[in-house]
């Protein structure tokens, strides 16, 4: 398994500035770009190939708190952590909220599909505008999780440098496993209303 936090020479840790990641990446892939080495050797342009998708794929992955966490407990336990589809309580009101909007968001869609009508087609417009707005409401409320989530990882990211040995880390990875199940959630239920709100604009 490749350590993505070596491979662009960060700290291993729980919470990394997205932008920093980003210049880490620019400074450590420019070399190898595959627009500077076009003219190199077809060894040489295949090993910086190969270069530069490792450290895109570092990118990536240190700049997503869901894939980060991901990442970070895999080279932390040595194993994947397993999916878990129990959605925690406490949160089963918000998630079955946006499934809900998203299932009745697709019968007024394939509704909408079935109009020939023009003047029909004008009234399932207004509709759809009054439906986005609502699921613009579900996505800021999800953005509201989503801010606690990054506030919480940027605390147990804090205890996480605090505790110097792997010892010590060892009670915050359960924590840490829950939030990268968490970012999952958001991650699936935003991507489900933002898919709604791009069908409704049209």
């Amino acid at each position: 398994m490749p350590d993505y936090f070596a491979l662009l020479d960060e700290t291993r840790r729980p919470w990394l500035e997205p932008d920093e990641v980003k210049q880490k990446f620019i400074t450590l892939s420019t070399p190898v770009h595959p627009d500077r080495i076009h003219s190199a050797p077809p060894e040489s342009r295949s090993a910086a190939a190969k270069s530069f998708a490792e450290l895109n794929a570092a990118r990536q992955h240190l700049s997503e708190p869901k894939l980060r966490l991901l990442h970070l407990l895999e080279l932390e336990l040595g194993e994947r952590p397993k999916d878990i589809q129990e959605i925690p309580n406490k949160l089963a009101n918000l998630f079955t909220g946006v499934a809900t909007a998203c299932r009745l968001a697709d019968v007024f869609l394939a509704e909408k599909a079935r109009v020939t009508s023009p003047l029909l087609q004008v009234n399932f417009f207004g509709q759809g505008l009054e439906w986005v707005e609502k699921l613009q409401q579900l996505q800021q409320n999800l953005n509201l999780f989503h801010q606690q989530l990054i506030n919480e990882l940027h605390a147990l990211d804090e205890a996480w440098m605090e505790a110097a040995t792997a010892a010590k880390r060892q009670p915050l990875l359960a924590r840490l496993e829950e939030l990268y199940r968490l970012f999952g959630y958001f991650n699936r239920c935003n991507s489900q209303i933002q898919e709604r709100i791009v069908q409704l604009s049209f």
